[in-house]
């Protein structure tokens, strides 16, 4: 395979941006469909709409149901379609951003725009959806030729968002350099159909150390709605450094894991980033982990206010379909450079409660 690098056409960052997306925008066509949950649509619908306006597209909203799943995306792009939407606009976390992305992909043509208003998941960078049942349990992903046309982020709006999910998508950006490296050392497939970047790589450690260096001072500021230097530089990693590392750096033993954790009812209470931060800690113990590595991380994860034990998610007993569904042959796990089994899954996720607990 050869080395492959992706990514979005622009990325626009900063304190009040949402304001000037008529001018990010106005080039990508006419009539616009913003798509966002009630919440979201309340902080920024009036301000997306006007701003289109004055750069001359039309604009209508579309409420998006909370979860990404095939049915949701299949109502989203038959009102995309009565509108006649040329630039689908998402608007919120993870999910909504997947679905307008699998919206813009059911249009056949157009362009897409994304804007989150929580920093918690790399996914507004992403060529791809992650797709859930109606339930929240992981299905599978949707992958396309095309990266969203326009990531917008107004880290204004991501400071005054609830600090989990701040918290959440540093969890998700920190994974980026274990997941990255595993996948360089392995040689294996990226999300984007090649082998990964020196690039891909360099820019998954750079999220890492951005992580370790400021995400304790910026979630202090982002407890007090304060937008802060560090709250920008988190805010980036999040976004920009690990979307680029995912996907042109790979993904490895963490996000199956997390997908895998989807499978119990009990953990649908809690945030991609916080069932990935247990993916880590999993991946550390499949990988033979020096003890003072995975203590380090452990201790650093509760620092920041991160879960570190099954039971901190809500699991009593992680054996069975977890780790059977993290090791299903079209998992990322995969990448890992040797072999994984699912007793070896079953009995890393068994031992991370009694490390964690050690550590405490």
């Amino acid at each position: 395979m050869a080395d492959v690098f992706q990514s979005p056409a622009a990325y626009v960052q900063g304190r009040g941006v949402v304001d000037a997306i008529g001018t990010h925008a106005a080039s990508l066509g006419e009539q616009a469909l913003l798509l966002a949950d009630d919440t979201v649509l309340e902080i920024v619908e009036d301000r997306v709409r006007t701003s289109l306006a004055e750069a001359g597209l039309d604009a209508t909203a579309a409420k998006f149901e909370g979860e990404a799943s095939e049915a949701e995306t299949e109502r989203l792009t038959r009102i995309a379609r009565t509108h006649d939407t040329d630039v689908v606009v998402g608007a919120g976390g993870g999910k909504a951003l997947d679905t307008a992305k699998a919206v813009r992909e059911g249009l056949d043509g157009g362009a897409m725009v994304s804007m989150p208003t929580v920093a918690s998941t790399d996914a507004p960078t992403s060529a791809l959806s992650v797709i859930y049942s109606d339930r929240g349990e992981f299905e599978e992903y949707w992958f396309y030729d095309a990266h969203p046309d326009l990531v917008l982020v107004d880290t204004e709006i991501i400071a005054a968002a609830p600090t989990r999910f701040f918290r959440s998508g540093i969890a998700d950006g920190l994974a980026t350099w274990f997941e990255a490296d595993a996948t360089f050392r392995s040689e294996g497939e990226t999300i984007v159909g090649g082998t990964p970047t020196r690039a891909g790589h360099q820019l998954a450690r750079l999220c890492y150390e951005t992580l370790r260096d400021h995400g304790l001072s910026a979630i202090d500021a982002v407890e007090r709605d304060a937008v802060t230097e560090a709250v920008e530089a988190v805010t980036e990693a999040n976004t920009l450094l690990s979307g680029l590392g995912f996907e042109s750096g790979g993904l490895a033993a963490a996000h199956s894991i997390h997908n895998g954790l989807t499978q119990l009812d009990a953990t649908h209470e809690a945030t991609h980033g916080e069932k990935v931060n247990i993916g880590i800690i999993t991946q550390l113990l499949l990988e033979g982990r020096e003890s003072s590595v995975v203590e380090d991380y452990i201790a650093f994860s509760r620092r920041l206010g991160l879960p570190v034990t099954l039971a901190d998610i809500g699991i009593e007993d992680p054996t069975g379909r977890p780790a059977e569904a993290a090791c299903d042959d079209a998992e990322t796990i995969h990448n890992q450079p040797f072999r994984v089994t699912v007793p070896m899954v079953r009995d890393a996720l068994k031992t991370v409660d009694g490390i964690a607990d050690r550590v405490r």
